[in-house]
């Protein structure tokens, strides 16, 4: 009887799928994982997966580019494709409806009588108002029935003249999630590394159809064609058609087609101010923007043309500061390293660990520790007595010499191309210095002139902030945010930027009103790690002391420049001003004078009263109407255009900035393909000495 009620026990617990699922270990690749959380990489919605798409392949033809130090062209287009084109393109055929009430837009045949009967009256009321010239109030937005089903599809076509990507290299470049070229602590524009990766789960999300890459490297002779999706299940590319074409024009680059679902009606603004604030940020790059509408009228084309061809240094991978490390660090890195002993680990791995003081700090490790232990066989134990030290040891800065900062002329040439301000005043924290290097056996001296940048410390991670702040354009405060030389478009009320150019600084001590004039606030920061906040990444907290005090600092030292032009600009109005009421008053100062001399030569002439020599000659000459009243009014004219003409000298000198009108000139080599040239930097102009 027992037995039995055991195996009836056991035979209920089977059939209870409830407790067997949740038995169950289940796992996800990451390809998976982010097609569940699309939002953390920035795919919220259509537009918003429209937008970052674009950024995405616009950033990496960026970094493609200055990876070999070429001038970037970039070319992006979105096309539009309708539903009937987007179907011929997945081979399904159009079906009319047949079962009409299924639809969310069906209409019952009383509901479509009462709304024409509504609309015809409106109709009715507008026109007997128009005929007695009464003013008709704006129709109200009628509901458009449009089912949820209903999609956008665009092509998005993005085409460098950058690096391009190995053959045998592009399936995992595109197909496996979280693998990259961009690891490493290094300033990189990407914020998690997946890229055009994340276009391509979405555009499998959206349209199930797969991405196609063009790519050909410097000297090969042909051109890479891939045409893949990815398993997500699996996280491996799956390869659709992988071949090598002819390249008879050398080209070299890589053009990216992807077709996914989106909406540029309520993101359009975003996409060209991406655009934008990109041609700011990048003045060195050209930028070709079309939209294809099947609409013709709807059509747009923007060219953002190059304006120099100084481009930052490209960044350098660097190595951990030992303040930002943690446990799991250091375990990879005792895993990774070449390094014997521990000594060479220390100094090696680290930056600002030299050989003295690595000897002390294994010192201070205890006696467990030696020089020549070997590093592999440091125990878990050990890792957090390092781990502890290095928190606790006092260690140098570290140097900013890898990071890549627009530069203050780069920034303000971006501002002058595409805002055309009144003013701009740009600051970056760097200094130049003369540096001659001298040759006895070729009798030659080389010079040039050196910009450093003054990095700041966040957490053992260097950065530095670039801003500029300019008048004239939109009316109000306009900010304009960059991380790692990337436009930062959303959250923006809580980012440290906004919230210190409009909580922090005391506009009306730089003699800028914040309410009536048109600023312009520029700020970008560049970092080997950038303290994003949010899922998406979006904006930097205003929580971090460091960042926000050198953003404050920056915006302030612009602020200081414009200043002293606005004072210029006031002495010179006021000079104005002061010409003007002189030569307003010079007929009734005439008229008044000319009195006086009348009444002087009156005595003069009777005798009654005597006049020194001097002034008897001119008595004597405002008797014979020589010196008349037009005559007087004309010498005042001249002294009062002399003492102006003076001024203007004076102030001319003083501000170095002639009043005529200008207009910008750029000089560029006859032949691009020559450089026998020799670029003096400096951090507001480049001067370029041909030989």
């Amino acid at each position: 009887m027992a037995g039995d009620d055991l195996a009836e026990t056991k035979k209920g617990s089977s059939k209870n799928p409830k407790n067997s699922n949740e038995s169950k270990l289940k796992q996800k690749s990451p390809a998976e994982f982010f097609a569940e959380n699309k939002n953390i990489a920035g795919f919220d919605n259509p537009g918003k997966s429209l937008y970052t798409t674009v950024r995405e392949l616009v950033e990496n033809a960026l970094d493609s580019a200055e990876s070999i130090s070429e001038l970037p062209e970039v070319e992006v287009t979105i096309e539009e494709i309708v539903k009937s084109k987007f179907n011929s393109m997945i081979g399904l055929i159009d079906r009319e409806r047949v079962d009409t009430q299924l639809y969310d837009d069906y209409e019952t045949e009383k509901a479509r009588e009462k709304r024409l009967a509504k609309e015809a009256r409106a109709s009715e009321i507008q026109a007997k108002n128009l005929a007695s010239g009464k003013k008709n109030k704006e129709p109200g937005v009628s509901k458009v029935l449009k089912a949820r089903g209903e999609a956008s599809y665009y092509k998005v076509t993005c085409k460098d003249n950058g690096k391009g990507m190995p053959h045998d290299d592009i399936p995992n470049m595109f197909g496996r999630v979280l693998s990259g070229t961009k690891y490493g602590l290094k300033q990189t524009r990407g914020k998690f590394g997946l890229g055009a990766k994340m276009a391509l789960i979405w555009s499998k999300m959206s349209t199930g159809l797969p991405i196609e890459i063009s790519s050909s490297m410097k000297s090969q002779n042909y051109v890479t064609f891939c045409r893949l999706d990815i398993d997500i299940h699996r996280n491996i590319p799956h390869i659709h058609l992988h071949e090598k074409k002819g390249n008879k024009e050398k080209w070299h680059g890589a053009e990216i087609q992807v077709v996914i679902e989106g909406n540029w009606t309520t993101y359009r603004s975003k996409i060209l101010h991406y655009m934008r604030q990109m041609a700011v940020i990048t003045p060195y790059a050209q930028f070709l923007f079309r939209f294809i509408s099947e609409t013709p009228e709807k059509n747009v084309t923007i060219k953002f043309t190059r304006r120099t061809d100084v481009m930052p240094p490209i960044p350098i991978e660097t190595k951990h500061h030992p303040s930002s490390v943690d446990l799991l660090l250091i375990k990879r890195l005792i895993t990774d390293t070449s390094k014997k002993t521990l000594l060479q680990f220390l100094q090696n791995e680290f930056v600002n660990i030299n050989k003295t003081l690595a000897t002390r700090l294994i010192g201070e490790m205890g006696p467990d520790f030696g020089p020549s232990m070997a590093v592999k066989s440091v125990t878990s134990q050990q890792m957090v007595r390092i781990h502890q030290l290095f928190r606790q040891a006092k260690f140098d800065d570290p140097s900013g010499d890898c990071l890549s900062p627009a530069g203050e002329y780069n920034l303000r040439l971006g501002i002058i191309k595409e805002l055309h301000p009144d003013m701009v005043a740009t600051y970056s924290g760097s200094f130049t210095y003369f540096v001659a290097n001298l040759s006895f056996v070729s009798l030659s001296v080389d010079f040039f002139l050196e910009t450093l940048f003054s990095a700041q410390v966040f957490e053992g991670h260097p950065f530095i902030v670039e801003a500029g702040v300019s008048l004239g354009g939109r009316d109000g405060i306009n900010i304009f945010r960059f991380a790692n030389r990337i436009p930062l478009l959303f959250e923006q009320g809580a980012d440290v930027v906004t919230r210190t150019a409009l909580k922090r600084i005391n506009w009306n001590s730089y003699k800028i009103n914040q309410t009536q004039d048109k600023i312009g606030v520029f700020v970008s920061i560049v970092s080997t790690k950038i303290p994003f906040k949010g899922t998406g990444k979006e904006y930097i907290g205003d929580d971090i002391s460091e960042i926000a005090t050198a953003v404050k600092s920056a915006i302030q030292q612009c602020c200081i420049q414009l200043k002293s032009k606005i004072v210029k600009r006031l002495q010179a109005r006021e000079q104005q001003e002061r010409k003007r009421s002189l030569s307003r008053y010079i007929p009734d100062a005439t008229g008044a004078v000319y009195e006086v001399l009348k009444q002087m030569t009156e005595e003069h002439t009777t005798k009654r009263k005597r006049y020194g020599e001097e002034d008897t000659v001119m008595l004597n000459k405002v008797s014979k109407h020589i010196i008349t009243k037009e005559t007087l009014k004309e010498k005042l004219a001249e002294h009062v255009e002399q003492v102006d003409y003076e001024m203007a000298l004076e102030y001319a000198t003083q501000s170095g900035v002639s009043e005529e009108p200008r207009e910008n000139i750029y000089l560029q080599h006859l032949d691009p393909n020559k450089s026998n040239f020799i670029d003096l930097h400096s951090p507001n102009f480049v001067f370029r000495l041909m030989l």
